[in-house]
């Protein structure tokens, strides 16, 4: 979540009429995140979520996050809602953009999670991938292989002012990837950023999972992959096995993985660390000045990417073979 388009309290009023949301008594923008601008909303009924989807945001693909949200909740995963207009659509308009009202899901994000919290993440996100079976809206992955070169393309330039050598270690990993990327492995949707500011907690018990906006079709185990590099490993670098073993044993008690699935995991964990470094290193040499919304260092993903070249295999991970 992020802020980078601002709304006055004239304009906000206005797109309320279009909604059985009650009287507007105050917002303020969410700064964490990178990809939309989000602010929370206090109404005389209820608080909400307003989203407007910036240009990164393709708007074909609105129906997909949108209608994924409603088919997860019905299927019995915490989720927030959209709020559906007067005349039924879930999507409007608001300073220029397309814009949506989320139900508010109540819980906190954790700072400081642990082996328990990872357990019980590896668990809704089997439930989410359980959940999802059926939605009929599909969404390639855009931020996979070709996605990734297409990324790097606009940074490689300027990619050792980050650290010296960069240019030639990410070329050469690109390629590796691209040479022994898995296939045939079981698909389906996957949430694709389930980080911990993702993921609420009231206590100890897990009360939703939010910020579906990087929702695709890929492999559900690449998803695994994703959540083993944001919940496992400790500031200073350094996997944390206890964290990983609760994560996947939390996973695998709803949906069991496969022997490929998990022979997989090493190259499939790479790749997502790659990922999150591209993205990662382009906000950071692109971010407008001034704008609202929290860079995050790509170093901290180019440190995974290095550990997960060492693992032999997934028991590396904390997964009993």
């Amino acid at each position: 979540m992020a802020v980078y388009t601002d709304i006055t309290e004239d304009d906000l009023k206005r797109f309320l009429t279009e909604y059985d949301a009650g009287e507007l008594t105050s917002y303020k923008g969410i700064a964490e995140g990178v990809e939309n601008s989000n602010f929370l909303l206090h109404t005389t009924k209820n608080p909400l979520i307003l989203t407007l989807y910036e240009k990164r945001v393709e708007k074909s693909d609105l129906p997909f996050f949108l209608g994924l949200m409603q088919h997860l909740a019905g299927n019995g995963l915490s989720c927030p809602l959209p709020l559906p207009r007067r005349d039924g659509a879930l999507l409007g308009e608001l300073s220029g953009r397309p814009a949506a009202l989320i139900s508010f899901l109540e819980g906190m994000w954790l700072r400081k999670p642990e082996a328990k919290h990872c357990r019980e993440v590896g668990k809704a996100l089997a439930q989410m991938h359980v959940a999802g079976e059926g939605f009929s809206i599909k969404r390639p992955n855009a931020l996979s292989l070709h996605g990734w070169q297409a990324l790097w393309e606009k940074s490689e330039a300027r990619a050792d002012e980050v650290e010296p050598g960069l240019q030639d270690e990410i070329r050469g990993e690109l390629d590796v990837l691209a040479s022994n990327w898995p296939k045939g492995l079981p698909t389906g949707v996957i949430h694709a950023d389930l980080f911990p500011d993702n993921v609420f907690f009231l206590g100890d018990e897990l009360s939703g999972l939010i910020d579906f906006y990087f929702a695709c079709n890929d492999m559900l185990v690449y998803d695994v992959s994703i959540c083993l590099n944001a919940w496992c490993f400790e500031k200073d670098g350094a996997y944390n096995i206890t964290k990983g073993t609760a994560l996947l044993e939390g996973y695998r008690s709803v949906r069991p993985l496969s022997d490929d699935e998990i022979a997989a995991l090493p190259i499939l964990s790479r790749g997502s660390a790659l990922r999150f470094f591209l993205t990662r290193l382009y906000d950071w040499l692109t971010t407008p000045v001034g704008a609202m919304v929290t860079k995050k260092d790509p170093l901290e993903y180019l440190r995974k990417l290095r550990f997960h070249r060492q693992v032999a295999s997934s028991a590396e991970y904390g997964l009993a073979l």
